[in-house]
């Protein structure tokens, strides 16, 4: 199963947008008087809410195109498909890591002493 070459390229294209987006968001933040960045306490908040929703709307096109195979339609193959849930798979475990390291920071900062 290969992936044809305009997927692959329209694939990597949307990559390397995100990167941009991202090292592009990083420069805007100000910093204030006491060291704190609140661009970027806002763009944290904001990035974690599109992760949120880029996670779901993935699963969603996974399970939208799976349920389409199943029921045979004809512009649906299975290498986009297995692409989708692939991407899907992806997001979540992202998600969950990311989560993970939340509660750990979380938890190191409750044991700190005052």
């Amino acid at each position: 199963m290969m992936i044809d070459g305009t997927r692959q390229a329209a694939l990597l294209a949307q990559m390397r947008d995100m990167a941009e987006a991202a090292r592009s968001q990083e420069s805007r933040s100000v910093t204030n008087d006491i060291g704190q960045t609140n661009a970027s306490k806002a763009e944290f908040a904001t990035l974690f809410q599109n992760m949120v929703a880029n996670t779901n709307e993935a699963q969603q096109t996974g399970a939208q195109l799976s349920r389409d195979f199943v029921a045979g339609a004809k512009d649906v193959d299975v290498a986009e498909v297995m692409v989708a849930m692939q991407k899907a798979r992806v997001h979540f475990e992202t998600m969950v890591q990311v989560r993970n390291r939340l509660v750990s920071a979380y938890e190191e900062i409750m044991r700190m002493p005052v």
